[in-house]
């Protein structure tokens, strides 16, 4: 399921490992105390690069595909482009069920280190 998330290890060059602004967006989502800080834009390149499917609907509401996962999330409006503590923990949760969470990326993250790490020798 990492594959399909574009979580994949660095030796597979046609689906690059997570840049370190995604990794650190990704346990700042997971992080508790929920931050109220995280913007809007960063959230649209994250799901992007997880090949999240984003479908507008009406209003500031968006429809979210990753992997088997699928909901609704609000875009900000009213004068702020971050997230609220509702918005953060509804991301959260449809992040987990489509399988990324900062444990899954860091498991990949170690396998591919060790798979690298086996065809150097």
């Amino acid at each position: 399921m990492l594959r399909n998330l574009g979580i994949v290890s660095i030796d597979e060059p046609d689906n690059p490992t997570m840049s370190h602004k995604h990794a650190n967006l990704l346990r700042e989502i997971f992080h508790d105390p929920i931050n109220t800080n995280i913007h809007w834009r960063e959230i649209e390149s994250l799901l992007k690069h997880l090949g999240a499917e984003v479908e507008s609907l009406s209003g500031a509401r968006i429809r979210v595909k990753l992997g088997h996962a699928e909901g609704i999330l609000h875009r900000p409006h009213h004068g702020g482009n971050t997230l609220d503590r509702n918005s953060v923990q509804h991301l959260r949760e449809l992040l987990g069920r489509g399988g990324a969470t900062p444990a899954l990326y860091e498991a990949a993250q170690k396998e591919g280190e060790e798979r690298d790490r086996k065809t150097r020798s």
